[in-house]
Parts: structure tokens; C-alpha cells; sequence
């Protein structure tokens, strides 16, 4: 579950740690002591990886050489939705979807939570790179065949059975029309606005003039497909070995969802779309679609085709990274700032293209 891009250092476990300690040698220290005490492992070594949405990661070796990752959960509060997260993750690898295994505790337990910490455990993916960055080549229908298999997979999830719904309740275009107001009012208090909140500010007022646009290429949705969802089919919970995936991670509580929305998180990643020319990314797209039919038959070129308009309208109508000098400035740095730019602009060529793109896709999934 980590990539081969990440080498932080590591804190070996050989010796003790001098009195004193840093609060990430406390808490090296308290992960060894969990795996010692949950699931019966002596860790030679533990290194911290970049932090999850709600977790602290760490890639472990054990004694005997054994690579396992660790996820160390912040808030012991929503333990029961994070142990829902690891359940689906199983039901997904129990039907032969290609994602890591969690390991159970000495209790038979998917998260360890008798200690000072609360920590699941699970089988290390080796050799790996993530989708983070876009797709290419092959690449585009190996993602289209692990979506399929993990679709078909959860279309069968007890908790809640495939559904068709009205595709224009995708998006609160309502909401996203107050959303961009607020937006526009915090930045035109703000005493001082430097380069990228002068270029946000411009970008939201552009995104609420084009909102009724949005709302009409909503209208125009058939019903689409809902049914439990992996939760976050983001270019970095795809594992990658050479051109295969390898793993899908990260699991979200199940829940029910637009299918449509799932195929576009991925497929219409804004720098998979502004690095190729518009054709060249629809091809890879359509590669995408017709690996994910094969993979999933029972998919409806309905949602296929459809995905292309939901992802266009769900880009243009979240704020996100618009509002993050706003709301969390502390994160905003220059990958922030450049990933702004592109999400806008794909988002705009998407709907200025919208139609003719629309039409190919179909023509090639007939």
C-alpha cells in the first residue's frame, strides 16, 4: 500500500530510544508496541510514509523480512466506520479484486483498538506507482478492467441493491450557485489578495456565470446507475505495477452512489485531460470504457457514456481547490496552486466539447 516513489527515512527498532524522545519517536515507539501487543509481530523496522485523510501510514518490516503497512487512525470516534471501510475492502478481495489484505489482530480483529493506539495492518503491495498524475497508454483500459471487476463486485454488496436514478440530481447546482457566492464574498474581503487568490477569485466568478449551463447539461442526463461505490477512485488509491493494476486501496464505507461519478473520478483526472490533446485523451477514455464493459457487462452505455458529462459538471461544481486559500491556507502550496489551474481548465474544455465527445463514446461502445 505505499509506492516506490516514497523513500522517507526510516527509525530502526534495534536499539531503545534515548530519553528525551521527538512525538514521532513516541509514536514509532507505540506503534511497535501495538504490533507487539495486537498482533503478536516484532517490527526490525518502521518507517513513516505521507499521512492518509484520517490516518498516520507507516510501512513496516518484520523480523522474519515480511513488508506489511500500518494505518494509525486519529479519532477513535468513527472506528466503526473506518472497521465498515476494512469490511468492504475484504468483500472486494474475497471476490478477486485486485487490492491489499487486511491482517486480522491476535483477536481476530480488522482494527486493533485495546491500545494506545488504534491501527489496522494490511499486506504491503511492492513495486508499485500510483494513477496520481494521470493515466497513458495501457494504463487507460487496465484501470477500465480493475473498475469493471470491482463494480460487478459490489453491485452484489448487501447493503444496498443497484438502483436507477435521475442523473440530473448528480450535482446540487443550487448549492454550488450559494457555494461560489460565499467564495466570492471571502475573497473580496480578504485585505490582500496575492497571485493565485487574485487568479481563484476570477476563476469562481467564472464558474458562477457558467453554472446555468451546468444545470442545463444536467437536464439532459438519463437515470443512471446507483449502487455501493468503492467511495474515493482518486489517482492515488490506484496501485500501478508496470502497466497492470496491482491494488485498489482506501475503501470508503459502503455506500450508494452514481456509478457514472466513480468511472469519471478517475478517467477524467484533470491532468490525464490537459496532457494529451482532446482526442488523444478521448481515446484513452474510450479504452477505459470498453476495458470496463468487458470487465463489468452488465454496466449500460447509459452510464458509460453519461460519466463524461457527470465528471464535466461535478468538476464545475465543487469549489474545491477554488476555496482552500479561504478555508484552509495553511495546506495551499505551489502543487495546490498549479492542480487549481488544471481542474479549471479541463473542466472548461470538458463542457465546450461536451457533445461531440459524447457522441464518439457512444459510437464506439455500440
Amino acid at each position: 500500500m505505499s509506492t516506490a516513489s516514497q523513500q522517507p527515512a526510516s527509525k530502526p527498532l534495534a536499539a531503545p530510544s534515548p530519553p528525551g524522545r521527538t512525538a514521532e519517536e513516541e509514536q514509532i515507539m507505540a506503534v511497535a508496541a501495538t504490533l507487539v501487543l495486537g498482533y503478536g509481530l516484532h517490527p526490525a523496522d518502521i518507517t513513516r510514509i505521507p499521512e492518509g485523510t484520517a490516518t498516520d501510514n507507516y510501512a513496516v518490516v518484520d523480523q522474519g523480512g515480511r513488508r506489511l503497512f500500518a494505518k494509525v487512525y486519529r479519532a477513535r470516534e468513527y472506528l466503526d466506520l473506518e472497521r465498515t471501510s476494512v469490511e468492504l475492502s475484504e468483500y472486494c478481495a474475497d471476490g478477486g479484486v485486485a487490492t491489499a489484505r487486511a491482517i486480522r489482530t491476535r483477536a481476530h480483529e480488522l482494527i486493533e483498538t485495546h491500545g494506545r493506539l488504534a491501527m489496522s495492518l494490511w499486506s504491503y503491495v511492492p513495486h508499485t506507482a500510483s494513477a496520481e498524475g494521470g493515466l497513458a497508454g495501457a494504463r487507460w483500459a487496465a484501470v477500465g478492467t480493475a473498475m469493471g471487476r470491482l463494480h460487478s463486485r459490489l453491485a452484489a454488496h448487501p447493503a444496498a441493491a443497484p438502483t436507477l436514478e435521475p442523473g440530473a440530481a448528480v450535482c446540487d447546482v443550487a448549492a454550488s450557485r450559494d457555494r461560489f457566492e460565499h467564495l466570492i464574498h471571502a475573497y473580496q474581503h480578504m485585505p490582500r489578495l496575492g497571485e493565485f487568490e487574485t487568479w481563484a477569485l476570477q476563476a469562481a466568478r467564472e464558474r458562477r456565470a457558467i453554472l446555468g449551463d451546468v444545470d442545463r447539461a444536467l437536464a439532459l442526463l438519463p437515470q443512471l446507475t446507483v449502487q455501493v461505490l468503492h467511495g474515493d477512485m482518486a489517482g492515488p488509491n490506484v496501485l500501478f505495477k508496470d502497466n497492470e493494476v496491482a491494488a485498489i486501496v482506501d475503501f470508503r464505507p459502503p455506500a450508494p452512489g452514481y456509478l457514472a461519478w466513480e468511472i469519471a473520478r478517475l478517467g477524467c483526472d484533470p491532468k490525464s485531460v490537459l496532457d494529451n490533446s482532446a482526442e488523444s485523451w478521448l481515446t484513452g477514455y474510450t479504452d477505459l470504457t470498453l476495458a470496463y464493459r468487458d470487465a463489468n457487462p452488465k454496466a449500460s452505455v447509459d452510464d458509460l457514456v453519461s460519466s463524461l458529462r457527470v465528471g464535466c459538471a461535478a468538476m464545475l461544481c465543487s469549489a474545491f481547490p477554488l476555496s482552500v486559500p479561504v478555508e484552509r491556507p495553511h495546506i495551499v502550496d505551489a502543487a495546490m496552486k498549479a492542480y487549481g489551474r488544471v481542474r479549471h481548465e479541463a473542466a472548461l474544455m470538458l463542457l465546450d466539447r461536451l457533445p461531440a465527445m459524447e457522441e464518439a463514446l457512444r459510437d464506439a461502445l455500440r
